[in-house]
């Protein structure tokens, strides 16, 4: 039998995404290999593919093939992961090093030789090692322990600085304050892992997704990487920075742009719901928190909308949390759900609730200064000054330019009257919205002028 011409038809099938018959040869080559670990690794491959997922995990588990490669490892804790058992998934991981990881250990130590022996099927051992360490952050995310989860994404990016889905979790989810994603970013092996040319692609990709509070600038793309600055990622990135620097019509007019060409962007869905709320865009925010619901039910993100789409209309904040709280269970770490959570209690004065939402929000969301914006102002409405202040300066600390931030310690700053530095932080306010242009919708600043006018009349 030419087992290694039935082997390719199991890869075809499953390239082709035909997974049942994937299934069908790769049962028949195990048994006609008479079990050969890489045979088996491929059958619970094919199991997991079509969901079976305690299936694969036995296949792997009752052959003790999870003790003796990592590869099988890995599968067999994916599989627990998939069917939510996160704690039999984490056992998995802890076990022993797999026996084939010594002998790369060992190897390494050798020659460079033994290296392309220790290879598993078709997989690196670095490869290998990342992803578990990947798939042990998101079994920590699932079970609610951040600190975890933070640090073994770390750690699968130092071992694959490729590895773009454990960096993606760090920075989308805002793991780290903007000054630790600097320092993590420098300290990643790129040299040692990529050829020249893209190592500067991947240091472009990923700098550019982590200056989201920086001012907006023009997209500087290195030569060697010409051709992305149209790159819906890219623009997305920008669209963001122009948002959180409250240019909401400029970052409309981007993210409409990607909508155009790839009308769901996962990246660009939040940002661009954020920004129809901004600039009061109802009807258009109905219409596609609707399609989100009717094509992606169970995309946190199309709950996100609707809620967001109640909340703008006014007086229907108990639709509007109920919406939210289906995001939120349908993904908990979903942080900009929770925020708006939040604000559906703040603006019926249930400052508790809203509180409480706000803390949960500034949990999963540690490098975002909106939580702590938003608890401070809870702290002003409730008359705590000194927590109120607390939590402005560390939204200050994580977004020094955003004017909103600045206008609330000016209002402290009033409250303990102390007005010359209240007069200089409202003006350095001003100053920032004024250099964003005419673009800025103006009743929303209206408190702010009001707020100096006081200042100045303190002042005579």
């Amino acid at each position: 039998m030419n087992l290694d011409r039935l082997r390719k038809r199991v890869r075809h099938y499953i390239d082709q995404q035909q997974y049942q018959s994937a299934l069908f040869w790769a049962d028949k080559v195990a048994s006609l290999s008479h079990e050969d670990p890489q045979d088996i690794y491929w059958l619970a491959q094919c199991l997991y593919l079509t969901s079976q997922y305690h299936r694969a995990s036995h296949a792997l588990r009752s052959r003790k093939l999870d003790k003796l490669y990592g590869a099988c490892q890995y599968l067999a804790a994916r599989c627990h992961y998939a069917a939510k058992e996160y704690q039999q998934a984490l056992d998995i991981l802890d076990i022993e090093e797999p026996a084939s990881k010594k002998l790369l250990d060992k190897g390494l130590k050798e020659e460079s030789g033994t290296r392309e022996t220790t290879k598993e099927w078709e997989m690196s051992p670095a490869s290998i090692s990342s992803s578990i360490c990947l798939l042990r952050g998101k079994i920590y995310d699932a079970m609610d322990n951040r600190p975890l989860a933070t640090s073994s994404y770390k750690e699968a990016l130092k071992l694959d600085v490729y590895c773009f889905e454990a960096f993606d979790l760090l920075t989308s989810h805002h793991m780290l304050t903007a000054q630790e994603e600097r320092d993590f970013l420098d300290s990643l092996p790129f040299s040692q892992q990529c050829p020249e040319e893209e190592e500067e692609l991947l240091r472009f990709l990923y700098e550019n997704k982590l200056k989201k509070y920086n001012k907006p600038s023009e997209i500087l793309v290195p030569d060697i990487v010409n051709g992305l600055q149209d790159n819906l990622d890219v623009v997305v990135s920008l669209a963001e920075r122009h948002y959180y620097n409250c240019d909401f019509k400029m970052c409309y007019t981007l993210t409409s742009m990607v909508m155009v060409k790839d009308p769901f962007h996962a990246n660009c869905l939040p940002v661009h719901i954020g920004t129809l709320v901004e600039l009061s865009k109802a009807n258009e925010l109905f219409y596609l928190s609707h399609k989100l619901v009717d094509l992606y039910p169970n995309n946190p993100v199309s709950w996100f909308a609707v809620g967001c789409y109640y909340l703008m209309v006014g007086h229907k904040n108990e639709h509007a949390r109920r919406y939210l709280s289906k995001a939120t269970t349908l993904e908990r770490t979903y942080g900009p759900a929770w925020i708006a959570y939040g604000h559906s209690f703040a603006v019926e004065s249930e400052h508790d609730q809203a509180m409480a939402a706000y803390f949960t929000a500034a949990q999963l969301m540690k490098g975002c200064h909106l939580p702590m914006l938003y608890i401070g102002l809870e702290y002003g409405l409730t008359n705590n000054p000194k927590l109120a202040e607390r939590f402005f300066s560390q939204a200050l600390s994580i977004a020094p330019e955003d004017p909103f931030v600045i206008h609330e310690v000016a209002v402290v700053a009033f409250q303990n009257g102390d007005w010359k530095t209240a007069e200089k932080l409202f003006i350095d306010a001003l100053e920032k919205i004024k250099a964003i242009g005419n673009e800025v919708t103006v009743d929303k600043w209206e408190p702010l002028l009001n707020n100096l006018g006081h200042v100045c009349r303190k002042l005579k």
